[in-house]
């Protein structure tokens, strides 16, 4: 039969762990978004070079799994000299594989925007960084922010598999704490109620972002 002392139990050590899911997840996110900046710039830049390199970053990014990524990081830095720590490996991964989507993100919202408007901010005399700034920024930012949202929610889900390096977070905790109790049932209901309750939250700023940017 169902445990209900079990269950409640879990909650403790793995709201514990969700301290790291969460460190990840934000750390993450945040390197995605100052990389992906990056990448956006580039696939809109004039130079073919860049434009193609970014290209080739979004598509092997896109299109290598995250869990791939994650061990080619955490195995191939000590290779070449570089020794990290699991969570350091993890952050960098997490926030190169965001960077992808975060990039295609802006880029999409960038072009949904009405090229008349640059055209009549150069005819009345701004400057591009004017442009950027006052106009093609704060538009695309508003535009791109649901997005951005759901690709954090994706992240707090994809950051489970950060335990194959070791990161006690919320997944690894609940692995553990089933082999203590052997009652897996109990933890990872547990667990998934601890995700589901980090979402939520997550998507209840969100909306609250977007209804402010909106006004």
């Amino acid at each position: 039969m169902f445990s209900v002392a079990t269950f409640i139990d879990s909650f403790g050590p793995l709201l514990y762990a969700a301290r790291y899911t969460l460190l990840i997840s934000g750390l993450g996110i945040a390197l995605g978004l100052v990389i992906g900046a990056l990448i956006c710039a580039a696939r809109l830049s004039p130079f073919p070079a860049l434009r193609r390199f970014a290209a080739v970053w979004v598509s092997f990014l896109r299109g290598v799994p995250l869990l791939v990524q994650l061990l080619l990081v955490y195995y191939l830095l000590p290779v070449i000299g570089i020794d990290v720590p699991a969570m350091v490996a993890a952050v960098v991964t997490v926030g190169i594989c965001a960077s992808a989507y975060v990039s295609e993100i802006w880029r999409g919202a960038i072009a949904a925007l009405p090229r008349g408007q640059s055209e009549a901010a150069v005819a009345i005399g701004m400057s591009p960084g004017d442009i950027w700034t006052r106009i093609i920024l704060p538009q695309a930012v508003s535009l791109s922010l649901p997005a951005l949202v759901n690709e954090l929610i994706l992240l707090v889900k994809a950051s489970s598999l950060v335990s194959v390096v070791g990161i006690m977070e919320i997944t690894r905790a609940s692995q553990a704490q089933a082999a203590t109790t052997y009652r897996p049932l109990e933890v990872y209901i547990a667990a998934a109620c601890i995700y589901l309750a980090i979402n939520l939250c997550l998507a209840a700023v969100g909306r609250v972002l977007e209804h402010r940017m909106a006004v």
